[in-house]
Order: C-alpha cells, then sequence, then structure tokens
C-alpha cells in the first residue's frame, strides 16, 4: 500500500515556520531527519524558519535550497 503524501497549501520556502510544515506535511520530518536537523523536535523550533534552523545548524545557501526543492516534492 502506497503512503499518502500530504500537500501544502502553500510552497514551501525559507520563510516557511517548521509548526506549519510539520502540521501540514507531517512526512517532512523524516527529510529533515536525513538532513541533520534533529532539533525539529525541540520547542524552539516551533517558531522558526526552516531558513533560521538550517543556518543555525550550519548549512549554506546551496544547501537550504536543495532541502526546500525535497519539501516541495
Amino acid at each position: 500500500m502506497k503512503k499518502k503524501i500530504a500537500k501544502m497549501k502553500t510552497k514551501i520556502t525559507g520563510k516557511t515556520k517548521f509548526n506549519i510544515l510539520l502540521k501540514e506535511k507531517p512526512e517532512s520530518a523524516e527529510i529533515l531527519l536525513s538532513e541533520g536537523m534533529f532539533c525539529i523536535g525541540c520547542p524552539a523550533s516551533a517558531g522558526e524558519t526552516i531558513e533560521q534552523g538550517c543556518l543555525t545548524h550550519g548549512m549554506n545557501k546551496k544547501q537550504i535550497e536543495n532541502l526546500i526543492k525535497k519539501l516541495n516534492k
């Protein structure tokens, strides 16, 4: 049986907050964890944007762009 993939109402960007992303597209947690974003369970990350979290974890702009592309697929 295929896993149903939720579609977000809007396109995911660097300005998308983690709490919105995970609420609307919970399967994105797997992608974030695979990229080393283990902070998604942290209460502070809920109000953080994807870009802020990635920069905090040392990702460069190209890595952030690639992650956002994966999240939008």
